[in-house]
């Protein structure tokens, strides 16, 4: 993802004023304070859910190993 691409992003909803979608509308209306809080609250989001889709990996990879074991214990040689 390059950053470049959200900052254009906002910076063509504040220049279109025929954009007949909400969000962008509010995003036009929207001070600085409101919208650093906005990309503050999106990261924290962001931050946890790849904090949680790391621990479903660390999860899968747990029993991906499990079967890995099972399997060499049982003669059969994983590559």
């Amino acid at each position: 993802m390059d950053a470049n691409d959200l900052e254009n992003a906002i910076n063509n909803a504040k220049q279109d004023p025929d954009t007949s979608s909400e969000t962008a509308k509010e995003a036009v209306s929207m001070t600085k304070e409101e919208e650093v809080g906005f990309h503050k609250g999106a990261l924290n989001t962001l931050v946890a859910e790849r904090n949680e889709l790391a621990k479903m990996i660390g999860n899968v990879e747990a029993i991906v190993q499990a079967h890995v074991n099972r399997l060499k214990e049982l003669g059969v040689d994983i590559k």
